[in-house]
């Protein structure tokens, strides 16, 4: 299981790029990235109802009213223009990072075997 200290700046790039297959809902996003993850991250409710929040304050994304199923509305969630160049912006940034972890990861296996 991954801990969520290490994944939370993930979150909206997560969240993002899941909307990016299509306008969807919290239950069906949050089923996706523990389906997709083979259960290693699970995201909690709560941390997946505030990335919404922040995301559609900063205009990534967009909501609004969907079917009512058992007695209430659904939230559907969809990326905005504004949020396809930030998604972007996120994927060059992980691309970075990655390099920048797996070299200092590669450095201290190689200074272990010596």
């Amino acid at each position: 299981m991954i801990s969520s200290d290490s994944i939370r700046g993930y979150n909206d790039t997560i969240i993002l790029s899941l909307l990016m297959q299509g306008d969807s809902y919290g239950y069906e996003l949050s089923k996706k990235i523990r389906e997709g993850t083979q259960e290693v991250y699970i995201i909690k409710e709560t941390t997946l109802y505030s990335t919404f929040t922040r995301l559609e304050k900063q205009g990534y994304l967009t909501s609004y009213p969907g079917n009512q199923t058992h007695g209430k509305k659904r939230t559907y969630y969809s990326i905005s223009p504004l949020g396809k160049e930030y998604l972007e912006t996120k994927r060059q940034e992980w691309e970075l990072t990655k390099k920048v972890v797996d070299y200092f990861l590669k450095e201290s296996m190689t200074n272990e075997s010596n």
